[in-house]
């Protein structure tokens, strides 16, 4: 039995609560204990978020463990 996909589900399993907290954490309104940046403004931040990582690392290419042949 190979251990990545029980590693990932291990992680998916764990994180997926945190992302959860944090997205109602940023849209809920500050009366209620959040941010107040709703749900467009969240979903915003996240895409904007994730489109800078995914640019750094094509431009950087971090990611990659070698050259490709």
């Amino acid at each position: 039995m190979k251990l990545g996909p029980v590693v990932f589900w291990i992680a998916y399993i764990l994180t997926r609560p945190l992302g959860a907290s944090i997205g109602d954490f940023l849209s809920q309104p500050r009366d209620d204990g959040g941010l107040g940046l709703g749900t467009t403004g969240t979903s915003a931040l996240f895409l904007i978020a994730i489109l800078a990582l995914v640019t750094y690392l094509t431009v950087t290419r971090k990611d990659q463990l070698s050259e490709p042949r």
